[in-house]
């Protein structure tokens, strides 16, 4: 999930790709927000040798048994025929798109660099923001010279009564040591935009990677020292003084920790939403001087705010009391050399992958530059760059195409609802309304953004990095006490994913996302309806699992339950958070069934009704499903389709992370844990009860 100013909910996500692996900070200079998954599409462009088409038969291992092992059956060639490559962390359906994808960019970028007079005024930006991402030899002769004002900043600190200053700067070039601050709508009233504080500022994935004690985790830990005493030693202090001093900030991060709340507990959106007055929230932790923090960022004026996590604020004005200065300020140096790594001579920015992206995601190498500069450029101007993609590789009908398919899975929906036994009338018309209100967001935003204020030059790689985040933070800073803006996107147009937001009530999908081989124009309705019909699916669910269930269809936390239907669901979800939480991925380490269950939730209710709209479609054109043609029936190819999103590679590094951290749980138990539940699965196969993939007692939310 990704989220607005880091704070924990806006919108959920089908799945987080291993670019998402990375350094803290480092993804801010775009939306700042929450995430979730898409629909039905065709791109206007050759696919590459490597992409995948909607059904493929190639990774098959029908040697398996669907009725035991449906996903070895599915996707039991995938490993070998696609071996995870090197610089990467895991290899799945996204990743093999997102490569095209990140080609298509690259050809964009490289053609927008060549400095013709006649480039726009966007192509000029992003065509100099990529060369000057990808200019190494100007960015290892520079050293450190273009950081020096910044690191010059925290060596001038001489009392802690300095820090509100350096702290509003260091939020707007997205670096969010002890907090994060933005920009959100308010939960309980959807039409304005209100501000928000929260919790961060650690340099692991979350809490619990500093409080384990098991082996990994220890190793984990000292890695994590280590790294921190490189970056200092690199930055130009002695390796005995470095190495102290590292230890002094994994103490610091491991206070913060023990105070920081749970990803579990985050899931609850009562639980970090929490309106204050500016005013009562800076006497509750008065040594980082609030007021002048909130000043500083040139925010409009606010008297309120969301106050995600109270406790860790409460802790924090305590750490930060009873934490040295010099223990500060080299807090603050790491976590600024990592969030600029990538625009830092050779040694910091192989450093830092080599702490996040080999030891803790168990890549063997770093992505070729141009690659994370295309991903780059996509972070800090993604409207600019997606704008120059939609028109190059997104065909005319695609928005039309789409919408069609939403709307016969939201017929579905509507059909379903109506059935569900375990629901009361008065509780199922106002699920009703609540879909009839959810908006669908196709392609690319119907307003283009304008950055005719961002300053890009062709020469200044770690300058175009910082005023490219600072762009991003007073546009969402300057939101606050404004109405919501409807038609604003949180991802851009080529990304591989999609989302809905609870708050909008709207599903939101990517241009990126609508292309092979989760929509094939080639293929027929069985097989797209497992791919992207899955995924509509999957986003409409979303408007109802755990998280979503507790908003209105104005985007309101409000709740619309009767008691009695309440407690149905709850217990209806503990069956799926149960089910998972029996599901071993590496070694010891099973699924977090409470971590995963919006996501599982939304898995199992976005496959049924995928199948409900392909029923419709079958019944309407006298199909039989049952019926093999080419060695498979339609209802067979439904489900091959559907495990085959979740064709997966990953390395156990990888696996552990995201185990951890993660709220979507691996492919292959994605699979297992949707078709173990559907009675229509072991139709199809004809698997007896009690089989593996047809158990006495299933799970069944929506």
């Amino acid at each position: 999930m990704a989220l607005r100013g880091n704070f924990c909910l806006s919108k959920f996500c089908l799945t987080l790709l291993a670019s998402l692996c990375l350094p803290p900070s480092t993804l801010v200079g775009q939306s700042m927000k929450n995430a979730t998954q898409p629909a039905s599409s065709h791109v206007a462009a050759a696919q590459t040798s490597n992409a995948i088409s909607g059904f493929d038969a190639n990774l098959m291992d029908t040697s398996a048994d669907p009725c035991v092992n449906f996903y070895q059956y599915a996707c039991g060639n995938f490993s070998k025929l696609y071996p995870i490559p090197n610089d990467l962390p895991v290899y799945n359906q996204f990743q093999i798109l997102q490569e095209l994808t990140r080609q298509h960019l690259r050809d964009i970028l490289e053609q927008a660099e060549q400095p013709q007079p006649n480039r726009t005024p966007n192509e000029q930006k992003i065509g100099d923001y990529y060369a000057s991402c990808m200019d190494t030899s100007s960015i290892d002769a520079a050293g450190l010279k273009p950081l020096q004002s910044e690191i010059d900043a925290i060596h001038a600190l001489r009392n802690k009564s300095q820090l509100p200053a350096l702290l509003a700067h260091d939020q707007a070039l997205g670096v969010n040591a002890f907090f994060s601050l933005g920009s959100q709508q308010d939960f309980r009233d959807a039409s304005k935009e209100i501000a928000s504080v929260d919790q961060d500022g650690l340099g692991l994935p979350e809490k619990d990677y500093y409080l384990r004690t098991d082996p990994q985790s220890i190793k984990i830990q000292q890695e994590y020292v280590q790294h921190v005493t490189n970056m200092l030693v690199l930055a130009g202090e002695a390796q005995p003084q470095a190495q102290s001093d590292a230890k002094a900030v994994m103490a610091l991060e491991t206070a913060m920790a023990k105070a920081s709340m749970g990803q579990v507990e985050r899931r609850d959106p009562t639980k970090v939403y929490h309106i204050e007055a500016t005013a009562q929230f800076a006497r509750s932790a008065p040594v980082l001087h609030w007021e002048a923090v909130f000043a500083d960022t040139h925010a409009p004026d606010f008297q309120t705010l969301n106050v995600a996590a109270p406790d860790y604020f409460t802790a924090l004005n305590t750490i930060v009391q009873q934490t040295d200065l010099h223990t500060i300020q080299q807090y603050l140096l790491v976590h600024l050399l990592d969030s600029f790594s990538s625009r830092l001579p050779k040694a910091f920015d192989a450093e830092s992958f080599d702490f996040y992206g080999h030891k803790l995601s168990g890549s063997p190498q770093q992505m070729a530059r141009w690659k994370r500069c295309v991903s780059a450029t996509d972070a800090a101007m993604g409207e600019a760059l997606g704008q120059a993609y939609v028109q190059k590789y997104f065909a005319g009908d695609s928005k039309q195409q789409t919408l069609n398919m939403v709307r016969a899975i939201e017929t579905a929906m509507r059909s379903d609802l109506q059935s569900l036994d375990w629901m009361s009338a008065a509780t199922k018309a106002k699920a009703q309304d609540k879909l009839n209100l959810i908006s669908n967001k196709i392609g690319y935003p119907d307003t283009w953004r304008d950055y005719s204020s961002l300053k890009i030059v062709r020469t200044d790689a770690l300058g175009n990095s910082m005023r490219a985040r600072q762009f991003e933070f007073a546009r969402e800073m300057r939101k606050i006490g404004k109405p919501v803006d409807r038609k604003e996107w949180e991802m851009t147009p080529p990304t591989i994913n999609a989302y809905y937001d609870p708050s909008m009530n709207n599903i939101n999908f990517p241009a990126g996302i609508l292309q092979p081989p989760f929509y094939d124009r080639s293929q027929p309705p069985p097989v797209n309806d497992g791919h992207i019909g899955a995924v509509v699916g999957h986003e409409l669910t979303h408007g109802f699992d755990d998280q979503g269930s507790q908003f209105d269809g104005h985007g309101n936390l409000k709740d619309w339950w009767t008691p009695q239907d309440k407690k149905q669901f709850a217990e209806r979800e503990q069956c799926i958070i149960d089910e998972y939480d029996g599901f071993t991925v590496v070694d010891s380490l099973h699924v977090n069934g409470k971590l995963t269950v919006g996501e599982n939730t939304a898995d199992n209710g976005g496959l049924h009704l995928a199948y409900m709209a392909m029923e419709a479609w079958a019944d309407q054109n006298h199909i039989d499903l049952q019926k093999k043609m080419g060695g498979f029936s339609p209802a067979q190819k439904f489900f091959i389709s559907f495990a085959q999103n979740w064709c997966y590679n990953a390395r156990p590094e990888y696996l552990r992370l995201i185990t951890n951290t993660n709220p979507h749980a691996p492919g292959p138990f994605r699979v297992r844990g949707v078709i173990e539940n559907m009675p229509e699965f072991s139709t199809a196969f004809q698997c007896k009860v009690g089989q593996p993939m047809a158990p006495v007692h299933r799970c069944r939310v929506w």
